[in-house]
């Protein structure tokens, strides 16, 4: 199912878009007290996007990798540790002239297309009936093929 595109969900809607049933999602709470937001009227609790992509996660890794919810867990906090990490620049990843490499790919893309877009010069090719020369039928001559 599609993920709504608001920011607050129900129990129920997460439990449909994620595809679990509510008593899964109720021990997940357990074990990642930041899912959800009890509101402090005493409503139900509700969750936010991250919150639903968060119980997405979980159950890949529960269901998908076959982690316990301890694993699943570290897991997470691995990965959210993994983020503070510095980000790398472009360079590094492809090299010293990745600019100008990425820069020669799109004049040659852009002349790809220039030539596409122009109208062309030589007249179009057309079927035409073989000329009156070839239709003389002596022993020399040439019939076209079907």
């Amino acid at each position: 199912m599609a993920t709504p595109k608001r920011e607050l969900f129900k129990a129920v809607e997460v439990c449909e878009v994620a595809e679990v049933q509510p008593y899964v999602l109720r021990s997940w709470e357990a074990e990642f007290p930041q899912l959800g937001q009890a509101p402090s009227n005493g409503g139900p609790r509700v969750y936010r996007r991250q919150d639903l992509e968060m119980v997405l996660r979980i159950k890949s890794l529960v269901f998908g990798e076959g982690l316990t919810l301890a694993g699943a867990r570290r897991r997470l906090e691995e990965s959210d540790d993994s983020s503070e990490r510095p980000t790398v620049l472009v360079e590094e990843v492809l090299g010293e002239r990745a600019r100008e490499r990425v820069r020669a790919v799109r004049d040659g893309l852009q002349g790809i297309l220039q030539m596409l877009s122009t109208e062309h010069t030589q007249p179009e090719l057309v079927l035409a009936a073989p000329a009156a020369s070839a239709k003389r039928g002596g022993k020399g001559a040439r019939r076209p093929s079907a």
